[in-house]
């Protein structure tokens, strides 16, 4: 495909790492650009853009700008229906995303990930097995390193492992993954979309350029996303824990099999896996079915299972102090990962709750925190609607920071008990970002364990 952005003006819209990095890479294609963020505070790497040509521009996006632009690229989270980006496309100016942009000028083939939860882990551990299997790799996206920062790196051997969310979703037209994960799929980020319709549509485009030769990998017990991938054109290796389709790779006795035409191969001893929760194992059989489409040898991807201990901020083991165990799952932004969290453990777990609500429907997690929590302690913006969404259900506290949650937490967590961060919203309220709450609870947590140890000096 022929795209030129040569001697164009070009803005890019939003400064945070996908806009900078999709300014850059228009700058070396010869654009003129202009990056338009809406906030009034410095951008990160401001005196380099200037720097390389890219002009920047504060505050309200103007009508004015964005209409006599020659092409418009968006941030991942940066609304495509502003009035201002609206009416530029209206005016016959091309809106696109910045994953867009960039696989446009992609030279090797790409293996994108998405779903309501669990898109890290799968992209990152998928990447390990495609390495360990002897190929050229690049991993990023949503998680880490923008893919325009990749292009330059790009070559016709490599692969790269793209995480997607449904706003980089988007913003695509002719984004086309040689392979397509899908792994689950619920209802999410309902702040920014209208309705559940319009999220999963946008998690649908991950499948609407492929065709014959690409390939779907769908999590076969997850209704939602096996209706979204009904109509994808290529082939399929779904991935399954309940036993699913005669084609599948899936779990027996003790080890991860490819179940087919009437015959199974064991590929991965459990034994391997080093993740907890049934979730997480259902993120490793995603990345063992793209590692089989790859033809990654079964013993090369045991060793990449077996040396990948999980995320940072994904059930990440903390620490422990007088039989309480502290684990720190941040990432778990929305219901389903938070419900995935707390169905990891089989009792007396009391759950940090809370932050900006994207919409979601807490009454859903009654059903589990019934079954195995000793309470629930509340934070941030959505605090009050956590708190009526689960009264009568668990003992319901509210603290005002990451460190009274903590110590609450503590003192209502019975011995053998688990402190569980999951909260089930987005951070912005409090944090910069997911990993920012993370990182809190965690020094909230070994200023805990620093105090009581002190105490019983």
């Amino acid at each position: 495909m022929s795209f030129n952005v040569a001697d164009k003006h070009v803005v890019v819209v939003g400064a945070g790492r996908s806009g900078r990095a999709a300014a850059e890479l228009l700058v070396a294609r010869g654009a003129r650009v202009t990056l338009a963020d809406a906030g009034a505070a410095p951008i990160e790497q401001e005196s380099q853009l200037r720097a390389i040509g890219v002009a920047i521009e504060r505050g309200p996006h103007r009508q004015e700008l964005l209409g006599a632009a020659d092409l418009v690229v968006l941030s991942p989270g940066v609304p495509p229906l502003q009035a201002p980006i609206a009416s530029a496309r209206a005016r016959g100016v091309p809106v696109i995303g910045e994953i867009e942009l960039a696989s446009r000028w992609l030279a090797g083939r790409i293996v994108a990930v998405t779903g309501t939860k669990g898109k890290s882990t799968t992209t990152t551990l998928t990447a390990r097995l495609l390495e360990a299997g002897g190929f050229q790799v690049t991993a990023g996206g949503n998680l880490g390193t923008a893919l325009s920062e990749q292009v330059a790196l790009s070559q016709p051997d490599a692969i790269h492992v793209v995480e997607v969310s449904s706003f980089q979703l988007e913003g695509t037209e002719t984004f086309h993954p040689w392979i397509a994960v899908l792994v689950n799929l619920s209802p999410d980020h309902l702040d920014r979309h209208a309705s559940f319709d319009e999220y999963a549509a946008a998690k649908a485009r991950i499948f609407r350029n492929q065709d014959e030769q690409d390939w779907a990998v769908v999590n076969a017990d997850d209704p939602g996303a096996m209706r979204l991938a009904g109509s994808a054109r290529g082939r399929r290796l779904d991935f399954t824990l309940e036993g699913g389709p005669a084609n599948a790779i899936t779990v027996e006795a003790d080890h991860i099999v490819h179940r087919r035409d009437g015959a199974t191969t064991p590929l991965v001893p459990l034994t391997a896996v080093r993740l907890p929760g049934r979730h997480l194992l259902a993120d490793v059989l995603a990345a063992v079915a793209v590692g089989t489409i790859a033809g990654v040898h079964p013993g090369d991807m045991a060793r990449a299972i077996a040396a990948f201990n999980g995320l940072e901020h994904a059930l990440e083991h903390v620490t422990a102090l007088h039989d309480v165990r502290f684990v720190n799952d941040s990432k778990a932004t929305n219901v389903l990962a938070a419900k995935r969290a707390i169905e990891s453990f089989d009792r007396d777990v009391v759950v940090i709750l809370g932050g900006r609500d994207k919409g979601a429907v807490f009454e859903d997690l009654r059903a589990p925190l019934r079954e195995r929590a000793a309470g629930v302690v509340t934070i941030g913006e959505a605090g009050p609607v956590i708190e009526r969404a689960l009264d009568g259900i668990v003992p319901l506290h509210h603290a005002n920071s990451m460190a009274e949650a903590v110590r609450r937490a503590f003192v209502m967590a019975p011995p053998g008990g688990v402190v569980l961060l999951a909260p089930a919203c987005a951070s912005f309220d409090m944090f910069e970002d997911y990993a920012a709450r993370g990182r809190a609870f965690k020094e909230s947590v070994s200023a805990l364990v620093t105090e009581i140890g002190a105490e019983e000096r």
